[in-house]
């Protein structure tokens, strides 16, 4: 059933009235069902934390994922999930916007505790442990096959905990953060710093590589890290968690693709790139106090803005429910347009993304007094004034006025769109059906109910604490070096692009002489992005002043092909950048 309800309440179909409206309508009805949708699934006193078996035991604190336990089972605990969801609850009650969830709160901490200190099947507590993506809700460890490790949860858990430590140091309760709160940060911070240059599953539990998400997120967590521990007296760890958030930071620049204009996602996989992952991380490390911030890819900078086109506009023509909608309008997006999970549909969570990335733009366009167009992010405001070209244009211009008028009805189409494939009930599932709109996979996501209230906040014009974003200068030269000390050679972002045509089905690779380049490791080969077909591309980070050979090989079905002899060669420079460009022999 489509949300008739909500037609209902205002006297018309959804379909009928404008964007704004059906926006204003669907959170005044969906917002306290999505906060009661979240809490439901808290154990142990949620009414719906304990699934549908009966003998289900969760504890004090633990979020279930959802209560589905058949396909699929999301009867688990996730770090991320979690992580997620009380860092959008620690944000509501330390703006005292909800004063009731201090003891929800200190429930997940005291959870996340013993989480920590469960071995389970990437390690213990001290040899990799921490990276394990989710457990039993009796706080068990969950033994199955799984993605594993996967980086963000401690990184996520970290911020959000800290965000919660500091509003506690406010409040003058500094022996219970000391104490308590701070051996468990810890952990997580060293963790980051130690493993962040390691490859990790990203967050849809799919790809081993580089996950541009996991980097944002890492990045995040340490520059809060550094400042926390400083503001308690922990300066020892500082030094090492600044230098690994330097590395971090020159990292994330490679997951930028500048030809075609987007964030490619995963640096392997064998996908486009374009993923809701991008748009998620723009809403994720969103600092009100950095501006336009192109190096943190912040909400309204060009990058992120160029990136959210590309993405959005992947889903236009794959999905049936999108048929008809205007080229400039709001659509239903999904993970990434290759999926098939599930049949592959749009998700609640994701189509939220991309409207709270607006809002959180028009909030900062609104303090900064202007909007600055750039050759980057011109195609994005061509959407919506067609004639714009790249300049600034102050607040006081009809201009800003056009566009921060038709971007906010943009943004209110994603929150309309959901509006109009939301059940009668207000119940979020995971996902829904790319044809007919209907609910699909896991009923009563927690996430999606998360998603739900942080997009409407954003919508509403709230912010919270920023985290250090504003005026970081990314370092000429990155090092890999994850030992949280600054250790370790330094290195230069080479981009590799060799023009090779491929058969369906074949996938061209880079291998070499180097650790970065799996030492000539067919098996453990880098995949290449096709996203500018037939250039293949890939940036990697390559030890500075060093003489490099490698090679291309093709795959296909388990055939390996190398291109054939002498190797190329690079002798990389002493800093800044490289781009290498081939042509498969």
């Amino acid at each position: 059933m489509r949300f008739t309800l909500l037609a209902t309440l205002v006297g018309l179909a959804v379909g009928a009235f404008a964007q704004s409206s059906s926006a204003d309508a669907y959170v005044a009805f969906e917002s306290p069902i999505a906060k009661v949708g979240v809490l439901a699934n808290i154990g142990p006193s949620g009414s719906k934390s304990q699934g549908a078996k009966a003998s289900a035991s969760n504890s004090a604190g633990i979020v279930v994922a959802s209560p589905s336990t058949s396909n699929p089972n999301y009867l688990y605990t996730w770090t991320r999930d979690t992580s997620l969801v009380f860092k959008a609850l620690i944000d509501q009650f330390t703006s005292g916007e909800d004063t009731t969830l201090r003891g929800l709160i200190d429930s997940f901490t005291s959870s996340q505790a013993i989480l920590q200190q469960v071995s389970n099947p990437s390690g213990t507590v001290s040899t990799g442990g921490l990276g394990e993506p989710k457990f039993n809700i009796d706080e068990t460890a969950f033994t199955d096959a799984w993605g594993r490790p996967q980086r963000d949860g401690p990184a996520l858990r970290s911020t959000a905990i800290i965000s919660y430590a500091n509003w506690l140091l406010d409040n003058s309760n500094t022996t219970y953060v000391t104490q308590t709160l701070w051996p468990i940060i810890k952990l997580d911070l060293d963790y980051v710093a130690n493993n962040w240059n390691q490859s990790t599953f990203d967050l849809w539990e799919e790809v081993n590589s580089s996950s541009f998400f996991t980097t944002a997120v890492q990045h995040r967590a340490l520059r809060e890290g550094a400042t926390f521990a400083t503001r308690i007296g922990q300066t020892s760890v500082v030094a090492g968690y600044t230098t690994q958030a330097d590395n971090l930071l020159c990292f994330l620049q490679s997951y930028w693709n500048p030809i075609a204009g987007y964030i490619t996602a995963n640096t392997g996989g064998g996908r486009s790139g374009k993923d809701a992952n991008t748009v998620l991380t723009s809403i994720h490390t969103f600092d009100p106090a950095a501006g336009c911030d192109a190096a943190t890819f912040q909400p309204c900078s060009d990058k992120a803005l160029s990136n959210l086109k590309v993405y959005v506009d992947s889903f236009r023509s794959i999905y049936t429910i999108n048929s008809g909608i205007a080229a400039n309008a709001a659509v239903a997006t999904g993970r990434y347009p290759e999926d098939s999970y599930q049949g592959g549909n749009p998700w609640y969570l994701t189509t939220l993304s991309v409207a709270e990335q607006l809002y959180d733009a028009l909030i900062v366009w609104d303090t900064l007094g202007s909007i600055n167009v750039t050759a980057t992010s011109l195609s994005f405001f061509q959407q919506f004034s067609s004639g714009i070209a790249a300049g600034t244009f102050p607040s006081t211009s009809a201009t800003y006025t056009t566009l921060t008028s038709a971007i906010k009805d943009f943004a209110d189409g994603f929150v309309a769109m959901n509006a109009q494939y939301t059940p009668s009930n207000g119940g979020l599932s995971e996902q829904y059906s790319r044809s007919t709109g209907a609910p699909v996979s896991a009923v009563d996501l927690t996430w999606s109910y998360a998603a739900t209230l942080t997009a409407f906040h954003a919508r509403s014009g709230k912010t919270y604490a920023g985290w250090g974003a504003a005026g970081l200068t990314v370092p000429a030269v990155c090092s890999t070096s994850g030992s949280g000390t600054g250790s370790g050679g330094a290195t230069v972002a080479v981009t590799f692009n060799v023009q090779a045509t491929t058969v369906f089905g074949e996938n061209i690779y880079l291998t070499g002489s180097v650790d970065a380049l799996e030492n000539w490791s067919p098996d453990n080969a880098l995949l290449l992005s096709a996203a500018n077909y037939p250039v293949w591309s890939i940036t990697v980070n390559l030890p500075a002043s060093t003489s490099v050979e490698y090679k291309y090989i093709r795959k296909n079905n388990g055939a390996v092909t190398w291109e054939s002899d002498p190797n190329n060669s690079i002798t990389t420079p002493a800093s800044g950048s490289a781009t290498e460009t081939d042509t498969w022999r």
